[in-house]
């Protein structure tokens, strides 16, 4: 006997609150092993190519698990400390930069800055708030990654749930198509389908964009000698998964360093500017359409919104399930209007009876 369609509402309903509930409850918990599923997601099609190729699943999973495992070391050994470094720096620089910036003015432009005007006001505090705020922030930052992402969560369950995960990944899906509800297993199939597209779309595609635009960002930058070019570089590549964000952000501050730092001498401007305008160009033209394609489904306004709504409701928890969850809600969202569209309620009386 099929249920009727209010009732399986009901039921849908209680397991997305149930979803909910322990992602609210059981928070940092679970987080290594959503890390662990990202990163096996991620890495899934590598392990299939592999497998393809003759080799055993998990011998594929041993040799990624160990690729990734010396790029991490690489990374947090001539990486993140230079990167960690400079972030204190420009965070530091912010009074002085701050301080110039009012002299730039004031030189220039006496009537804007005059004694006890807004603007000069606005310019005395700058700096040191950006540079309060900024010590804040860094030392919440830190000190959550302390306590949430320890030394035995970073190396060992995370790479070990990963590699357990990648290991058996078909098996894990083929098993939760079985458990499907058999009167709406094809629809099912289809929703995952496109989900899975749009995540494969905008976590694998975009995610290698970023990579390559701020390794680009980072070495272009600090090859012309801009200050801070790793961090800026860092940060640029890191928004630009939300489209523009990243290019704006990031070309913005390094443009703003760079009139600081290179005033007067505007080759150097115009090379910090050629730098964004470069990646921008290839990133449109060769990164975007060839690694992410066309029909990503993820608007921006819509991204922002996912990460803010979930991540003041889950903390850092809610920022790892706001793409997928974004991504499924998205797909459920359009397939919703298409049986809207196709339905009486929609068409009415007239029409339907015409059909």
């Amino acid at each position: 006997m099929v249920l009727p369609v209010r009732q399986q509402a009901k039921y849908w309903g209680i397991a997305a609150a149930v979803f909910l509930l322990l992602l609210w409850w059981l928070g940092d918990v679970i987080m290594p092993f959503l890390l662990g599923g990202a990163i096996a997601y991620c890495l899934d099609p590598i392990a299939d190519r592999l497998e393809a190729l003759g080799m055993r699943r998990a011998f594929a999973a041993a040799i990624i698990g160990v690729v990734a495992v010396l790029l991490f070391v690489i990374l947090a050994i001539a990486v993140i400390p230079t990167l960690v470094t400079q972030a204190n720096q420009l965070v530091a620089a912010a009074p002085e930069i701050a301080q110039n910036l009012q002299s730039f003015l004031t030189e220039r432009f006496p009537g804007i800055v005059d004694e006890g005007s807004a603007v000069r006001r606005s310019l005395n505090s700058l700096g040191e708030t950006v540079q309060s705020r900024g010590v804040e922030l860094l030392n919440t930052v830190l000190s959550s990654v302390s306590g949430i992402v320890n030394v035995v969560v970073l190396f060992v369950i995370v790479p070990v749930v990963a590699f357990y995960l990648l290991m058996d990944w078909d098996r894990m899906v083929a098993r939760i198509d079985s458990l499907l509800p058999r009167d709406h297993a094809p629809t099912i199939r289809g929703l995952a389908s496109q989900i899975d597209s749009t995540l494969a779309s905008f976590i694998r595609g975009q995610g290698l964009v970023c990579v390559i635009l701020g390794v680009y960002y980072s070495v272009a930058l600090g090859l012309v000698g801009l200050q801070f070019g790793l961090v800026v570089g860092a940060i640029a590549g890191f928004l630009t998964f939300i489209p523009y964000v990243g290019a704006v952000v990031g070309g913005g501050l390094a443009i703003g360093l760079a009139l600081f730092q290179f005033w007067g001498d505007w080759i150097w401007i115009v090379a910090v500017w050629a730098i964004f305008q470069s990646g921008q160009f290839v990133e449109g033209n060769f990164l975007t359409p060839k690694l992410v394609g066309d029909s990503v489904g993820l608007h921006p306004v819509w991204l922002l919104f996912a990460l803010s709504a979930f991540g003041a409701l889950f903390g850092f928890v809610g920022l790892l399930v706001a793409v997928p969850v974004a991504a499924a809600m998205g797909v459920l969202t359009r397939f919703a209007l298409q049986q809207y569209q196709s339905s009486a309620l929609y068409r009415g009386a007239s029409q339907d009876g015409e059909g």
